[in-house]
């Protein structure tokens, strides 16, 4: 779910040419519905909105939701794109059209895939005291972007590698693979680094590399990554050196794929490739078309979350670098 900013720059995400460390702070937004729940935003941003078909990064907490609404997102639509759900800390429920009910705990991967079309809807449990996670999202290809509705989860086992702790949950480093499919080439992993270790981990020398911390201080090729900073790696290494320097672990999500080369246009929840696409997708949502089904079982404050006024101005990619 991806609320729209009070101060938006309206674009298209399109791959940019970029070589050494490149460092993304994040920025504050709500998330979601009448109740919504502060994130921390690193993908999209006006000088880079991909890594790989990475398109969208939100990270969140540690939030006590003890005596709080904590989080609870209505049904909203998506198209063109996969929704990656990972938490630290706490339980969500996810229910979605295509008939899913399913948990997501902490080191469990939920993979949604919206394709044409699809709505869900996302409540942290009553037994969840501290939510504490991240919500990302993958673009389709144009070969795949009206696919159908779809979901896997997946369990990965923690693999030692050095002073690291890996949980492979898509793609493949580490000599860890994920069996779960993706429509481009994908990396998706946890790294968890021992206080003051230092790691080299050989990685695909055509992918581009995003490195969001969660927890600790984290050095990149010598650039300092502070808590909720994502470090943007360009294409050519065939390995990373990363440094832990504090007295505690280090924990962060390494991303990653080859340069998605497709103008997208995002909107909302919505992944297009042109305003027209966008126009209709809104209608159809207001409209309750069938294209996005229906949830059954949510019973929040709403039945369903409105899609908000489109722009006076006219939807534009925007162009490669």
């Amino acid at each position: 779910m991806s609320n729209l900013e009070t101060a938006p720059a309206e674009f298209a995400c399109a791959a940019a040419d970029f070589d050494g460390v490149e460092v993304l702070e994040p920025r504050e937004v709500p998330l979601g519905g009448p109740r919504a729940l502060p994130v921390r935003r690193t993908l999209p941003q006006r000088q880079r909105s991909l890594i790989g078909a990475w398109c969208f990064a939100d990270h969140y907490g540690p939030h006590d939701v003890r005596g709080a609404a904590g989080m609870d997102v209505p049904p909203h639509p998506h198209t063109g794109l996969q929704t990656v759900s990972w938490l630290f800390r706490g339980e969500i429920e996810h229910r979605d059209s295509a008939g899913v009910h399913q948990l997501v705990r902490p080191g469990e991967l939920n993979l949604m895939t919206a394709g044409a079309g699809i709505c869900h809807s996302e409540v942290s449990t009553s037994s969840t005291t501290i939510l504490h996670g991240a919500q990302l999202w993958v673009a389709l290809p144009e070969s795949d972007r009206n696919t159908a509705r779809d979901f896997e989860h997946y369990a990965p086992e923690p693999v030692s590698h050095g002073a690291a702790t890996f949980r492979v949950f898509l793609g493949e480093i580490a000599g860890q693979r994920s069996p779960v499919h993706t429509f481009t080439p994908l990396l998706g992993a946890q790294l968890d680094l021992t206080a003051g270790s230092t790691v080299e981990v050989e990685v695909h020398p055509e992918f581009e590399h995003g490195l969001l911390l969660d927890l600790g201080c984290v050095q990149v090729a010598g650039r300092r990554l502070n808590s909720g900073e994502l470090a943007y790696v360009g294409p050519g290494s065939t390995s990373l050196r990363l440094h832990n320097p504090a007295g505690l672990t280090a924990r962060l999500l390494l991303l990653g794929g080859p340069p998605f080369t497709e103008e997208l246009l995002m909107w909302w929840n919505f992944v297009g490739r042109t305003h027209e696409d966008i126009v209709e997708y809104r209608r159809l949502w207001q409209d309750g078309d069938d294209r996005f089904g229906a949830v059954s079982g949510y019973s929040g404050p709403v039945t369903r979350l409105p899609a908000p006024p489109l722009p006076a101005t006219r939807l534009r990619p925007r162009r490669r670098t």
